[in-house]
């Protein structure tokens, strides 16, 4: 295989979600080389042999422990590391200690990788802060910097509504959209369900005795990550197969729509923050930034958001 096939992707930090994502880009088999970086050079390189030893069952793929040297010329580089969420934290709570991490590692990545051949897809909570922050440290181009933003809440409306619906959770057409924290909304005016909107559908379906229902769903949503942290410490096995769609997206140059963090010029009224709206990814990262219909109280609540989010930016020294 000479160097102009090899498809390479490296992620930093091999955590719970690090580790988890290398296990579900392992088995996608978009990559030939995949590399972990860690501070705990031991964890990462433990993890990688555990991974190689799953190699008999999935495609070839050259897993190892390295530097950032070693993630030089990446097609991806996955950005997984830092304070982890605690019980009673919001992510609002990590800014600060993950934003002095991101600061060390930007620097190295980008001693080693190009803006023009590297993508920088952050993981790391608060995701959107932590996006923005990422996109002026390096430098890159406003395209190759994007964060897994609300493609896990989106998944987790989906799925909630699917229950709800007794419908296959595919079959479900709707998003969440801003901060991927408490601020963020659920676009109920372009939900649909076989075409029809929502609250058509749930008229028919009879499920729902009142609107307090689908209230009840978003809360869910909302909610999920605190009750998973209060029930087993960490969320990782979702949010690694939320990260691997977003990848297969770029890798594949799919142009599919994903609700991933972006960094915003005008859209929506809103510019110079990191925000979850429906997007198009591809090769290149983002190709565009979708402006959907959205209510008069939805566009409040997504300016909201931003505004929340800008206000935390300020306080950063950038």
């Amino acid at each position: 295989m000479n160097k102009k096939e090899i498809q390479k992707v490296t992620v930093i930090g091999a955590g719970f979600v690090g580790s988890t994502t290398a296990y579900t880009l392992m088995l996608n088999g978009l990559f030939s080389e995949l590399v972990l970086i860690d501070i705990n050079m031991t964890k990462a390189r433990g993890e990688a042999m555990d991974l190689n030893h799953g190699l008999p069952f999935a495609k070839p793929v050259k897993i190892y422990q390295g530097s950032y040297e070693d993630s030089k010329d990446s097609d991806l580089i996955i950005i997984t590391a830092g304070a982890n969420q605690k019980e009673g934290e919001t992510r609002l709570d990590l800014v600060h200690k993950n934003t002095a991490v991101f600061k060390s590692i930007i620097s190295e990545i980008v001693k080693y990788n190009s803006p023009e051949n590297t993508i920088l897809l952050v993981v790391t909570n608060p995701v959107d802060i932590l996006t923005y922050v990422t996109w002026k440290l390096s430098e890159f181009p406003i395209n190759r910097v994007l964060g897994s933003g609300t493609v896990l809440d989106t998944a987790r409306f989906k799925y909630l509504i699917g229950e709800h619906t007794g419908v296959d959770a595919r079959n479900v057409h709707g998003y969440i959209l801003g901060e991927h924290g408490d601020t963020e909304l659920a676009a109920w005016s372009i939900t649909s369900i076989a075409g029809m909107p929502i609250d058509v559908y749930c008229e028919k379906c009879g499920k729902c005795k009142d609107c307090n229902e689908l209230d009840k769903i978003y809360n869910q949503v909302r909610n999920a990550a605190y009750e998973i942290i209060n029930a087993k410490g960490a969320t990782y096995f979702a949010v690694a197969l939320a990260v691997e769609r977003i990848v297969e997206a770029i890798m594949r140059d799919e142009h599919s729509i994903l609700t991933v963090s972006s960094i915003l010029q005008g859209q929506y009224g809103i510019s110079d923050i990191a925000i979850s709206v429906p997007t198009v990814v591809d090769r290149n990262g983002i190709n565009r930034v979708l402006e959907v219909p959205l209510s008069e109280n939805e566009q409040k609540l997504l300016h909201h958001s931003a505004q929340t989010l800008k206000n935390i930016i300020k306080e950063l020294k950038l």
